[in-house]
């Protein structure tokens, strides 16, 4: 399957920021739920930090799908 591309303009995003940003969730509430669920991975890895740096290349998987971050 190929990864969605998420567009970021700094040269990173926090995790729970680029849920919002790229419209998977609704609420930075619910961004903390489902990052706190183990529901994110980033890079093949699950996450359970919000803050976490996100880089342009990094993977995302969320819902059943996954999305490339770029620059």
């Amino acid at each position: 399957m190929k990864a969605e591309p998420i567009s970021i303009r700094p040269p990173f995003i926090k995790l729970d920021q680029l849920l919002k940003f790229a419209g998977l969730i609704g609420t930075g509430g619910e961004a903390k739920e489902v990052v706190a669920e183990g529901l994110v991975k980033v890079n093949g890895e699950v996450v359970t930090q919000r803050g976490k740096k996100v880089y342009p290349g990094d993977i995302l998987s969320f819902g059943g799908r996954e999305y490339e971050v770029t620059l």
